[in-house]
């Protein structure tokens, strides 16, 4: 018998490709390093380990927030991994990376959510690998401008920070983040001449059209210029059921209107996640 999923929504049932997860996995276990890739059972895991890429997942693999869409434990942290910085470059070289992503957990125990840490990866990656441009993926801080401003100023190429969700949604999605203090965030990544300032959404939690369209006019108003859209999937049964699966002619439809809004790099699709593919925003 064929699942809900294949039923409803065939286009999201794809062959995963064999060979190189291996390697990929044991290079992160001998480091000790997360990649969201496994901690967030991202759909595209087995397609990007096997092309030799991943998302490195900062600051430990336990999060402080309790999001109900994401499938990253939650928990009381471990001691930031005073080693990561440099473990995570030298990951990036054995990879070979062009372009490197670097996301956390969330991490509000630490004074400065962890900021200190990023900005250390970020001077890691540059000082062995040099030529490779960086993305970096941040909570909000808990609206900490001093924290922000610490990232910031390492002037990764990709500053992104997803709103995840429409204003409506946020007390049943994100109960402990606030729409405008994600904005705030985007508006000072841009504000501070960032070259890419990159947002995303997930679709299939129950928004509308409209609701959609409103946030990415907002996005653009506070000067994002790099977009991303795809399917929510349900992590596990403890969390949020999708709501709806989403075609994607309606994905296809979002991305031209987002384009027709000025937005410099779209990637819009029921398997596009924030990291998926990120380096073609420089191609």
């Amino acid at each position: 018998m064929k699942s809900d999923m294949a039923e409803r929504a065939p286009w999201l049932i794809r062959r995963i490709p064999a060979g190189g997860v291996d390697k990929i996995q044991n290079l992160m276990d001998n480091l000790h390093l997360h990649t969201v890739c496994q901690s967030a059972s991202c759909p595209n895991q087995g397609e990007c380990f096997h092309s030799g890429t991943a998302t490195f997942m900062i600051l430990g693999g336990i999060c402080t927030r309790g999001c109900r869409f994401c499938g990253v434990p939650k928990g009381k942290p471990q001691p930031v991994d005073s080693a990561e910085p440099k473990n995570v470059a030298i990951a990036v070289k054995a990879m070979e990376l062009k372009h490197a992503v670097v996301t956390s957990v969330t991490r509000d125990d630490l004074p400065d959510g962890g900021a200190a840490q990023f900005s250390a990866c970020i001077r890691e990656i540059r000082a062995q690998c040099p030529d490779t441009t960086i993305e970096i993926l941040t909570p909000d801080f808990a609206g900490n401008g001093d924290s922000l401003a610490i990232v910031l100023a390492e002037r990764p190429e990709v500053f992104n920070h997803n709103v995840e969700t429409v204003p409506r949604l946020y007390p049943q999605v994100r109960p402990q983040a606030n729409y405008q203090q994600s904005l705030e965030v985007l508006r000072k990544a841009a504000k501070a001449k960032i070259e890419w300032v990159k947002s995303g959404l997930m679709l299939g939690l129950g928004e509308t059209e409209a609701e959609v369209i409103s946030v990415l006019e907002e996005l653009r108003s506070m000067g994002v210029n790099s977009l991303t859209m795809g399917q929510y999937l349900r992590p596990t049964r403890e969390h949020l059921p999708a709501v709806d699966y989403v075609h994607p002619d309606r994905f296809k439809a979002l991305e031209t209107e987002a384009y027709r809004l000025g937005f410099g790099h779209v990637a819009s699709g029921p398997l596009v996640r924030s990291s998926y593919h990120a380096g073609d925003v420089f191609r």
